[in-house]
């Protein structure tokens, strides 16, 4: 009997042994779990015309808490009474940005590829928000710094991108660029999106 004692110890000991090991994988797996998503309240949320070309709008956003939360890949940009939003460059941008406790995530927003296109809209503010089932912020025009209007036709948006500068070269622009320097147009054509996502006007 005291052999069998003997062996059977050093079995329940790697049993346990065997548990340890798997708890710590247990925590890791709930550690590397996708972050909750953002609430409206925890976030600030700023938009500017660029200085040089008001057809550019460059969006933040800044996670205020102290965790690590996730707002959609893509922000909604909305403008005055019109239907639809910008639509996303590249297209899809399906899914979530995790947005680390502090951080701020940076897109650009080209609201008009020609402010001279006849089929031009004109508003008086546009929303921003950092997912679509959130109300967002309002922007007038005069705030934004485009005068007394924003002009709207087919705008397209980036993804939330970790600084300015690479929000403004997915959007073809370089910091500080000129009408005439944007860059290729990468922004779908016409048409309109299932749900929010579409043309202002379809």
């Amino acid at each position: 009997m005291r052999i069998r004692a003997a062996i059977a110890v050093p079995a329940v000991s790697a049993a346990v042994a065997a548990l340890l090991l798997t708890a710590p994988q247990s925590h890791a797996a709930q550690a590397h779990a996708k972050p909750a998503r953002c609430t409206e309240n925890a976030l600030t949320i700023r938009a500017k015309a660029a200085p040089a070309d008001p057809s550019v709008v460059r969006v933040e956003v800044t996670n205020r808490t102290a965790r690590t939360c996730a707002v959609d890949r893509v922000p909604t940009v909305t403008f005055g009474d019109l239907d639809g939003a910008a639509l996303p460059v590249p297209e899809g941008g399906s899914g979530t940005y995790p947005l680390g406790a502090g951080k701020t995530a940076y897109a650009a927003v080209r609201t008009i590829a020609d402010p001279a296109d006849p089929e031009a809209r004109r508003v008086g503010a546009i929303t921003v928000a950092a997912s679509a089932s959130q109300w967002g912020r309002s922007f007038t025009a005069a705030r934004l710094g485009t005068g007394s209007e924003v002009r709207v036709w087919e705008p397209v948006t980036t993804w939330w991108r970790p600084t300015a500068a690479a929000a403004d070269r997915a959007l073809g622009l370089s910091r500080g660029s000129a009408p005439g320097n944007r860059g290729p147009a990468t922004g779908p054509g016409p048409g309109c999106a299932p749900g929010r996502a579409g043309r202002p006007g379809c």
